[in-house]
C-alpha cells in the first residue's frame, strides 16, 4: 500500500480590517491598483505555451442587497443579487433601484442596505521564486493562501500597510 507523503508546508494568513470597505468603487480601485502596479513583484509565466500575467483576477462574487420600507420606515421586503464581477453588481443595482413593477410588489420603497452588501475578489499571483499563490480581497478581510515562502506574505502586508482601507 503507498502511504502519502508531504510535499510541502502552505500556508494561510488573513488580515481582519478594521472597518469594512465602504463601497464597490473603494474595492475595485485596491483590485485595479494591484492588477496595474503589481505590488507583489508578481512575474509573467508560461502555461501551455501561452503567457499568463503574473496578477491575474480569479473568482469573484458581489453581492447587492436592497430592502423596501414602508411610509413608516419599516423594512417589508428584501431583494439580494449576486453577480460575477463589479459591472454586473452595477446594473443589478440600478435595476432593482428603478423597478416600478417591484416597487408595487414589494409595497415600499427601495433602499440600499450598503453595509449588508458583500464583495470578494480572488487573484491568482505567480512569485519569482515560482510559487503559484492567492490573495482573496472582501469587505472585511484580505487573506494570502497556498503560499509557502514567507517572503510572499512580507510583500503584500507591506504593501497592505500603505493602503488605508486595508487598516
Amino acid at each position: 500500500m503507498a502511504d502519502f507523503v508531504q510535499t510541502g508546508v502552505t500556508k494561510t494568513s488573513v488580515r481582519e480590517l478594521g472597518s469594512p470597505i465602504a463601497n464597490i468603487a473603494a474595492f475595485d480601485a485596491i483590485i485595479g491598483q494591484v492588477l496595474a502596479d503589481n505590488p507583489f513583484e508578481c512575474v509573467d509565466y508560461e502555461e501551455n505555451g501561452v503567457l499568463v500575467p503574473g496578477v491575474v483576477r480569479g473568482r469573484e462574487s458581489y453581492t447587492v442587497r436592497v430592502n423596501y420600507e414602508d411610509d413608516a420606515g419599516r423594512r417589508v421586503g428584501t431583494i439580494t443579487a449576486r453577480a460575477p464581477n463589479v459591472a454586473g453588481f452595477n446594473a443589478c443595482a440600478a435595476d432593482i433601484m428603478g423597478d416600478t413593477d417591484l416597487v408595487a410588489a414589494m409595497g415600499g420603497d427601495p433602499v440600499r442596505d450598503s453595509e449588508r452588501e458583500s464583495y470578494s475578489c480572488q487573484l491568482r499571483c505567480h512569485d519569482p521564486n515560482g510559487e503559484d499563490y492567492l490573495v482573496t480581497f472582501s469587505r472585511r478581510r484580505v487573506r494570502i493562501s497556498s503560499y509557502e515562502d514567507d517572503a510572499i506574505r512580507a510583500r503584500v502586508e507591506t504593501w497592505a500597510d500603505t493602503v488605508p482601507e486595508l487598516a
